[in-house]
């Protein structure tokens, strides 16, 4: 039986035990780190894989913050046009309720003067409102263009408002909503689209009366935008006793061309008559009265809500008698009434803004969210295992220390006598 002696030098014990040392040391030192900063990845080389989720993830939370911040501001912008389109509503129904109070029969033009010049404040009023700007100087109503000051006017002429910008919404996408609103459809009219006309009638001498309906568009398509005048003539006695009689032609004072006489049927001398004119391409309102030879009645484009209380309040400053004043007013209500629907159609398209960023950074909350949960899962430590590891470590680092002592110890020389 052979025996097989195995000899190991001092040092070789020596260099083992400090490089067990060493490592346990590092590894101690990584577990550390870990613990204080609280991540299994603290450099790429720990985990390459899980350290590039982890930054993918740190990228598209840091797009969809970049998102968020623009969100806002968009917002808030477009939560400021729908609070500036909220006090044009405001201030022109209180417009309109100061037109309708201008028809009381029991008025004065002194009284009607007055209600005029409070109309004017409002109209004054309306404008500042529409050419509001944003914390950062910028037009809220502005639509697609840059104009500092979008809505111009009254400019002395045709058209007598004009709107700076550049006309259009624009789109939200993705992440985004629009920044500004589309100031050109709240308050600005296209005749082929709003068919807004103003009928003026010529002056009425006192106890008779000559009115006219709204302008009521029949085939927009056909609407040319032109300005008319429809004038009376013939008036005279009719083909039975106690009737009368009467023409009328229809002018386009923008070409000039003049429609074949029309020919009412004999009316009564003592009662006012009603006349449908269809004559007007895509356009129709009803006469209402007892013309007379050279009365005329004026069909003029309206362009903007602006406009149309401009001529509101000029109808009633300026109406010498009841009948002016009717049908003034009576105008203004019709037009009035069309504008402050498209303002609150522009209010609702806005308050559909509001919802949509809503639901936008929702989306995005829930997004930051789920991609911090990745992140976490490819970085982040859990602590209960990094404790338990980094105790169990530092019992190996003890045991390394004490093995180390152990054979610093051993001498040849223990063992001479």
């Amino acid at each position: 039986m052979s025996n097989d002696i195995t000899r190991l030098g001092t040092a070789n014990m020596y260099d083992s035990a400090l490089r067990n040392l060493g490592t346990r040391q590092s590894q101690l030192a990584n577990l550390q780190e870990s613990l204080t900063s609280g991540k299994r990845v603290v450099r790429a080389s720990d985990d390459p894989v899980s350290a590039a989720q982890a930054e993918r993830a740190l990228n598209r939370l840091a797009r969809i913050q970049s998102d968020q911040r623009a969100l806002a501001a968009q917002r808030n912008a477009i939560a400021l046009g729908e609070s500036a389109l909220g006090d044009a509503v405001d201030l022109v129904q209180n417009f309109r309720a100061l037109v309708v109070s201008a028809g009381d029969a029991s008025l004065q033009p002194a009284d009607r003067a007055t209600i005029a010049n409070q109309l004017q404040s409002l109209r004054e009023q309306l404008l500042q409102v529409a050419n509001r700007k944003d914390t950062n100087g910028v037009a809220l109503l502005s639509a697609l263009g840059s104009a500092q000051t979008p809505f111009a006017g009254p400019l002395g002429g045709a058209p007598d408002y004009r709107f700076a910008g550049q006309p259009g919404q624009s789109a939200s996408a993705g992440a985004r909503i629009a920044a500004t609103l589309d100031g050109d459809a709240a308050f600005m009219f296209d005749p082929r689209r709003d068919g807004v006309y103003t009928a003026t009638v010529s002056p009425i001498p006192t106890g008779r009366q000559l009115t006219t309906s709204a302008v009521t568009p029949t085939a927009p398509r056909l609407v040319t935008g032109d300005d008319y005048r429809i004038t009376f003539s013939a008036a005279g006695p009719g083909a039975t006793p106690g009737t009368s009689s009467a023409s009328y032609t229809i002018t386009n004072s923008s070409t000039g061309a003049v429609s074949a006489p029309v020919r009412l049927p004999d009316f009564r001398a003592d009662e006012p008559l009603t006349v449908t004119v269809t004559g007007i391409p895509g356009l129709s309102l009803d006469i209402q009265g007892l013309p007379a030879d050279g009365d005329s009645i004026t069909l003029r484009p309206g362009t903007s809500l602006f406009g149309t209380l401009d001529s509101a309040i000029d109808g009633i400053r300026r109406a010498p008698n009841q009948n002016a004043a009717i049908q003034s007013v009576g105008q203004a209500l019709a037009n009035i009434d069309l504008g402050l629907e498209r303002v609150h159609d522009m209010r609702g398209y806005a308050g559909e803004l509001l919802n949509r960023a809503d639901r936008i950074s929702g989306d995005q909350t829930q997004r930051s969210i789920q991609l911090e949960s990745d992140r976490s899962r490819a970085e982040d430590l859990d602590m209960i295992q990094g404790i338990s590891d980094f105790q169990n470590q530092q019992v190996g680092y003890q045991a390394a220390l004490k093995s180390y002592a152990q054979v610093q110890r051993l001498s040849l020389f223990q063992y001479i006598g």
